[in-house]
Formats: C-alpha cells, sequence, structure tokens
C-alpha cells in the first residue's frame, strides 16, 4: 500500500471530473460529497473480481460510517455489472463502465496489465484460490481484458491518499486501513 499521490489536485479533479458513472454523476462531483474508495476490478469471470465486490459489500455498514463512498470501475457491460452488483446485495453502488480500460490507464491510475497465464502459474494465486475463493466465488471465463489489473484508490480532500496496487491478481487489500 502507497500513500504517494501522481500528479496534482488539478490533474486528479481534471480526470475525475471526465469519468461518469452509470447513474449519471461525475466522479470529482461525488469526490466532492465524500471520500471515495475507487476499486477498480477485472473482468467479472475473475473469482477474485467477485472477491472484491463480496468484501466491499460485508464492509458497507463499516464504510457508511466512515462517509466513504464506494465506487467500482470495471470492464463489462453495465448490464452485467447489475447482476453481480445485486447478487452480493449492493445493487445502488456507483459504478463505472469503462471497457476500453480508459480510466485504469489514466496517468493518476495507470494500472498495469499482466498476461493471465503467468498469473495462473503464480503459486500465490494458487494459494488464494485454494483458500476458498474459488469455492465461494467459483471460477468464470474471461469476459473482457483478463490481463488488466486491478487497484484501489482512496480519494479524499481532493487527493489520492492511499493506494493499492495489485502485484498478483490474489493479493488481499485491508480496505479499511485504506480509508484509515
Amino acid at each position: 500500500m502507497s500513500s504517494a499521490t501522481n500528479g496534482s489536485v488539478d490533474e486528479l479533479m481534471a480526470s475525475l471530473g471526465s469519468i461518469q458513472t452509470e447513474g449519471g454523476s461525475n466522479l470529482w462531483a461525488l469526490a466532492e460529497q465524500s471520500p471515495l474508495l475507487l476499486v477498480f476490478l477485472r473482468h467479472f469471470g475473475c473469482s477474485f473480481c467477485r472477491q472484491a465486490i463480496s468484501d466491499v459489500a460485508e464492509l458497507q455498514t463499516e464504510l457508511a460510517s466512515r462517509r466513504v463512498r464506494p465506487v467500482f470501475v470495471h470492464l463489462g457491460p453495465p448490464d452485467l455489472a447489475k447482476v453481480y452488483f445485486a447478487y452480493y446485495g449492493i445493487g445502488d453502488v456507483e459504478r463505472v463502465n469503462d471497457p476500453e480500460a480508459l480510466v485504469y490507464k489514466l496517468p493518476v491510475f495507470a494500472l498495469g496489465r499482466k498476461n493471465p497465464l503467468m498469473q495462473a502459474l503464480n503459486p500465490a494465486v494458487w494459494v488464494g484460490w485454494l483458500r476458498g475463493t474459488i469455492f465461494k466465488h467459483g471460477i468464470g471465463k474471461i469476459q473482457g481484458d483478463g490481463h488488466q489489473m486491478p487497484g484501489i484508490f482512496f480519494i479524499k480532500g481532493g487527493k489520492i491518499v492511499r493506494r493499492f496496487i495489485y502485484k498478483t491478481i490474489a493479493d488481499e487489500p485491508d480496505y479499511l486501513k485504506l480509508v484509515g
């Protein structure tokens, strides 16, 4: 986890102001209302992606008590996203549909890509799967860009305060530590 920021407040404001959620808000307007936990997902076929949705859903009450609004950025179509988020009980959470990963590539986020085969061969990924991810969330087919890596950014006061950049798809972020 890192607390360093990329770029200026103006760069972040410009980037977030240009990003529309599926609900019609822009991210900068949401960030002005409350701190954001911006969660970038992989594809919906990824059990670790579904684990992230489930983890945030389980923390919804705690996040609300801290006035932190979770917002998800995903690569899939909005109709498919709606199904997954509703399944985990957070169908009303703000989401950004980004099928071409343009938001992922913005300099303020700069989330990379890794070969999914190499990820699957990583022992940490196997350990994550064996620890229950596949039993809780199943294994799905790649739906979208299987190379795209996830990330999490805590935005407060117009700045990225903390970030979690995944080294493997099986990394387990401490969401509450991120929102401090």
